[in-house]
């Protein structure tokens, strides 16, 4: 059994398991995820907001952006600039700060991400 993302893009097969986006190997086959150090992910950019543990602050979390670090920094300086605030990006993920949720939807959606709203 296969499911796809689209129409021409293996996502994971039985067979094998997950497959590389990349080269289309599968992942423990994959050569091109340790060259170029690729954030796994499953075309679903996936945006939260977090405040424990911040010393109550607000920040907005962004993960699931598939490619590489180099890509999901230039994302992040993006971001930073458009909702005119700070940020980082740590483990893949981009961190936000303050509540940008809807802001941040909007322009993913714009560049053409798939985009979902997680937590409460």
């Amino acid at each position: 059994m296969m499911k796809r993302k689209n129409k021409s893009q293996m996502v994971y097969s039985t067979e094998t398991g997950q497959i590389c986006p990349t080269c289309g190997n599968p992942i423990k086959n994959c050569a091109c995820r340790k060259q170029k150090n690729l954030v796994s992910s499953d075309g679903i950019v996936r945006i939260r907001r977090e405040v424990k543990g911040r010393r109550g602050k607000t920040v907005t979390v962004i993960h699931g952006v598939s490619g590489g670090i180099s890509l999901v920094q230039e994302l992040a300086k993006e971001l930073k600039q458009k909702c005119g605030t700070g940020g980082s990006v740590k483990g893949g993920e981009i961190i936000i700060q303050g509540d940008h949720r809807e802001t941040i939807v909007s322009y993913l959606r714009q560049k053409g991400y798939t985009v979902k709203l997680a937590g409460g």
